[in-house]
């Protein structure tokens, strides 16, 4: 007879979680870059747990596959964005300093 766990399968990988320093040498990037990515909104998704940040692997996977090229004259997917302030528009600016977003 067969149980019902049997059927719960996970698949580990999509689940697992690395800390700043264990996902920015995964990247090849310094732990510092993660760290300003997070404030500026172009990095990863990541969570909070406590007072611990945490990258699922799935998540570094998923942010950095736009950047996948097969060449140098390869357009890709897109581009993983430099860990820099977006600019914003004049309008959005406005809306911002007025507490409206």
């Amino acid at each position: 007879m067969k149980s019902d766990l049997e059927d719960f399968k996970i698949d580990y990988t999509q689940h697992r979680y690395l800390r700043t320093p264990d996902a920015a040498r995964l990247l090849g990037l310094s732990g510092r870059t993660l760290e300003k990515h997070r404030t500026f909104g172009t990095g990863p998704q990541y969570f909070k747990l406590g007072g611990r940040v945490v990258y699922r692997l799935v998540d570094l996977m998923n942010w950095v596959k736009p950047g996948c090229k097969a060449s140098t004259s390869d357009p890709g997917q897109g581009t993983v964005l430099p860990a820099k302030r977006l600019a914003v528009s004049p309008q959005k600016q406005k809306l911002i300093t007025k507490g409206r977003i």
